[in-house]
């Protein structure tokens, strides 16, 4: 395969849950954000949070697919509430189950609930990462608007916000996209009561690259 048909190949392994939820299947099983999880579910090797914010760190849904060895990994906040947590930081690289990661900042310039209180403060430690996945880099964008650090990020799948509110709009998500340029772009936060249902395909129609659509699972 090339390296297209590689990223593209890595997006058929994402199970998408709406909103920021993913597992991506495979060795290791990747859980991100899980929220709102139906039924049965394999258990996690590597499960990884972004913010404390509960539709991101829901200890539900973490207690549903967190097994004795699944490794949970998140930012301070996280670990106060999930025992056994590894805290990340912004800009460390680590390797777990194979996977590389290297932690990027999440944070908003632009969305605020009072003046001058953004959802996503930049001062919080809210984060975002960049997994290599069999050789494969795909960027987790966390909660975030279109900041300056996207700049210094290469991958070749973008998993994107678009509902705007509390993260970037469609249309700034297209502009970080033509930014990082990556193979594939999927777009997310949206689809559990947060954004429209149509946020995914209307970001699709605006982007000229390459983006694939992911239909929601339970």
């Amino acid at each position: 395969m090339n390296e297209q048909q590689r990223a593209e190949a890595l997006v058929g392994r994402m199970r998408w849950f709406g909103h920021d939820g993913f597992r991506i299947e495979g060795h290791p099983t990747i859980y991100l954000d899980p929220w709102k999880l139906e039924g049965d579910h394999p258990p996690a090797d590597l499960l990884l949070i972004t913010h404390d914010h509960f539709d991101h760190c829901s200890l539900e849904d973490i207690a549903r697919v967190k097994g004795p060895d699944t490794v949970v990994m998140g930012p301070a906040a996280v670990a106060e509430q999930v025992p056994g947590a590894r805290t990340v930081e912004r800009e460390h690289s680590l390797k777990v189950a194979g996977v590389g990661i290297h932690v990027v900042p999440a944070y908003n310039i632009d969305k605020f609930k009072a003046p001058g209180e953004p959802f996503h403060p930049e001062g919080a430690g809210h984060v975002g990462y960049v997994l290599t996945i069999d050789g494969v880099r795909v960027y987790f964008a966390g909660d975030t608007d279109l900041i300056p650090e996207m700049s210094t990020i290469s991958c070749d799948v973008a998993m994107l916000p678009v509902s705007g509110t509390y993260v970037m709009t469609v249309e700034e998500a297209v502009q970080a996209a033509e930014q990082l340029k990556p193979r594939v772009v999927v777009p997310m936060h949206y689809g559990l009561d947060i954004g429209s249902p149509d946020d995914g395909k209307r970001f699709a129609g605006l982007y000229s690259g390459r983006s694939i659509v992911l239909e929601r699972q339970t």
